[in-house]
């Protein structure tokens, strides 16, 4: 027996998640503007809202961390090509990311992440799927 669970949003939470995502997307694209500024236009878009496992929408924290990921922060890279670089929120979601860093442009992007004050995230990154 196959049992199907409908669940219902109410129009409050509709509306919640819909001014959360638009929030998150400013947040995205400031993030990525930056970004892109110092990789010549190469930063991708990552995640909007935060995964907060219950019904509540949040977007994206407004401050920016930098964090570099390779093989050895525990991610499986399938492009061996560099490192990805990372600007996240305060709990390492991602709003911006960068591909195949070689280790020259990682250098050089931390020396201007130091000198425009963004801070290092300590911990686990969060990326898009």
């Amino acid at each position: 027996m196959t049992v199907y669970i409908l669940i219902i949003k109410t129009p409050s939470q509709f509306v919640q998640y819909f001014q959360a995502l638009k929030m998150g997307q400013k947040r995205v694209q400031a993030s990525r503007e930056y970004l892109n500024k110092l990789t010549n236009n190469k930063a991708m878009p990552a995640l909007a809202l935060r995964d907060t496992k219950s019904d509540i929408w949040d977007p994206v924290g407004e401050e920016n961390y930098y964090a570099i990921v390779d093989e050895s922060s525990g991610f499986v890279l399938t492009d061996t090509s560099g490192y990805i670089v990372s600007l996240c929120d305060k709990d390492g979601f991602s709003k911006a990311i960068v591909q195949g860093v070689t280790k020259e442009q990682r250098d050089k992007l931390i020396t201007e992440f130091q000198k425009d004050n963004i801070p290092q995230f300590q911990g686990k990154v969060i990326l898009p799927v």
